[in-house]
């Protein structure tokens, strides 16, 4: 069920500053790995985004070190974790908590409410942003669903384990790790 006025939890000033350092390649290589596989089983998913697939958007979770470029071109997407100063030119920005966005991800929260409440803040291209966000939204992604299938081969040793940890990491955490609509974490 989609929540209207969320309750959203930043990550810790103090998780901040130990992931400030981290390097920025596994990170990479894993979405990569994450998106390819998305786009192979969802061929569709930014074919919607119509002449807004050339654009470029950067995804920025205020509560992180490092911001995510997003380039949907259907024949080749690419996301990209940057450090902040080298986020570099783009047609749309998506700014808000980690929470607040990962939430509109998995269906918990409302964007529209999201930006009415100023929880996230969106510049640029705004059709273009508008055409991302039905995108994601018709395609209802699970994030750790789908970085279950991006383990490959290793997804049946990989998929037990992330069943288990991620409902105890969201109570922990507070943040909406997977499909609200979903009564478990993979289907």
């Amino acid at each position: 069920m989609m929540q209207t006025s969320p309750n959203i939890v930043a990550v810790p000033a103090p998780v901040r500053l130990l992931m400030r350092p981290l390097p920025l390649l596994p990170l990479r290589l894993m979405l990569e790995r994450l998106v390819s596989g998305l786009i192979r089983r969802r061929p569709g998913l930014f074919l919607r985004l119509d002449h807004h697939a050339e654009k470029v958007f950067l995804i920025d979770p205020t509560d992180l070190p490092f911001v995510f470029r997003l380039k949907p071109d259907p024949e080749h997407p690419t996301v990209e974790p940057l450090r902040r100063e080298r986020a570099g030119a783009w047609d749309g920005r998506i700014a808000g908590p980690l929470g607040a966005l990962m939430g509109m991800i998995h269906g918990t929260f409302d964007g529209d409410a999201l930006f009415f409440s100023r929880d996230i803040i969106i510049e640029g291209d705004t059709e273009a942003v508008l055409a991302l966000r039905n995108a994601l939204d018709d395609a209802e992604i699970d994030l750790m669903e789908e970085a279950a299938i991006a383990f490959g081969p290793f997804r049946p040793a990989i998929e037990p384990f992330l069943r288990g940890v991620t409902p105890v990491a969201a109570r922990i955490t507070g943040l909406p790790l997977s499909r609200s609509d979903e009564n478990e974490v993979f289907t």
